[in-house]
């Protein structure tokens, strides 16, 4: 089994009547050199201005991007080859990161090779120290830009912190 960590930015809040801008993922490791990064073109004529602000990038930008279908062929292609046994799906947020990726694979792809489930770190940081007003954000190393490859890196950065100090049992 694999964790991978996983980060979107979007132009709305739903996949499908919105639209996925980027994509980014880091295999949970030390080094966290192994990463994926795709910008996708727009699905639909709806965006939100102030949600596709937050990825940096203008309307006119995304569509350049990459056809959806091509990058997320290419994601499930890196999975695969870097992936050994099950892909376990991380993020910071992952009722927002997984409808999208979860939907966008089911559409581009045919399947999620991340199966039915992901995984929370907000919730494992809460459940490991007994708060549930806790933060993990003090583990991150890397600043959250809304970059998805940087903030995927601080969420694996995050779950190491948590396993190698915290006691954290989490079969890496």
């Amino acid at each position: 089994m694999t964790w991978i960590s996983v980060d979107i930015e979007a132009d709305g809040p739903t996949p499908g009547d919105y639209s996925m801008v980027s994509l980014g993922a880091v295999i949970v490791e030390e080094g966290f050199e192994r990463t994926f990064y795709g910008q996708l073109q727009p699905i639909s004529e709806n965006f939100n201005p102030s949600a596709l602000a937050v990825s940096g990038h203008s309307r006119g930008e995304t569509l350049q991007f990459d056809k959806p279908s091509a990058v997320m062929q290419s994601f499930g292609g890196w999975l695969e080859n870097e992936v050994q046994g099950r892909a376990l799906f991380l993020s910071d947020n992952n009722g927002f990161d997984w409808q999208f990726i979860n939907w966008y694979f089911h559409r581009f792809v045919g399947k999620n090779p991340f199966g039915h489930s992901s995984t929370n770190i907000n919730s494992v940081y809460k459940g490991l120290v007994g708060d549930m007003s806790a933060s993990f954000r003090h583990l991150c190393k890397t600043e959250h830009t809304h970059h998805p490859v940087d903030d995927a890196k601080g969420v694996a950065e995050a779950f190491l912190a948590m396993k190698n100090n915290m006691g954290l049992k989490a079969f890496l």
